[in-house]
């Protein structure tokens, strides 16, 4: 059996990245598997530990995060709660052949590819900044402040776009799921 794939998906929140993997998923003919993540905050209604994410208390978190148990790990949105990617299940799934997703900030994707420098990196791309603000208006669930906090932490992974193997600009979800299953295929 021969080894599986790491890929490496990230972009700006807002750019669709959850709807165009979920997508990819069910039409692309590989076999991806998304990565679950941990994390320390609390599981909500309808998540499955194992699957939505491995609920970890903050303790284990850093025990393991100390063990270097992480690709990645970062504590997100400064509200205390962790998340990271755990190294066994990436391994362990890579070993039986599947290709493993991981949909993960910029920052993160650099930590990784000090373990897996040959990882397929893909970052989806809006177009640009405007069109980003566009599409988080668009939503309406966002505060002024929180809109601005976005849009500034988007500026800089915009800038590190070019630090990825692969840009697909997001401008419809069919075609860009297209785009990365051709771009995927291209690597068997």
């Amino acid at each position: 059996m021969s080894t599986g794939k790491l890929i490496i998906v990230s972009g700006p929140s807002g750019v669709g990245k959850t709807t165009v993997l979920r997508q990819l998923y069910e039409t692309c003919l590989l076999p991806l598997e998304p990565s679950v993540s941990a994390t320390t905050r609390p599981n909500r209604p309808g998540e499955v530990d194992g699957q939505s994410y491995y609920f970890l208390d903050a303790d284990d978190f850093q025990q393991r995060r100390q063990a270097g148990d992480f690709l990645e790990c970062i504590e997100v949105f400064g509200h205390g709660h962790w998340y990271g990617t755990l190294r066994a299940p990436v391994e362990s799934a890579l070993a039986t052949g599947k290709w493993i997703v991981l949909e993960i900030d910029v920052e993160g994707a650099d930590e990784v590819l000090k373990h897996y420098p040959d990882a397929i990196t893909i970052f989806i791309h809006p177009g640009s900044l405007e069109e980003l603000e566009r599409r988080l208006r668009g939503r309406g669930t966002e505060t002024e402040d929180a809109l601005a906090r976005r849009l500034e932490v988007a500026s800089r992974e915009l800038a590190a776009a070019d630090r990825y193997r692969q840009t697909v600009i997001n401008q419809t979800i069919d075609q860009t799921v297209n785009d990365i299953c051709q771009l995927l295929q291209a690597q068997e």
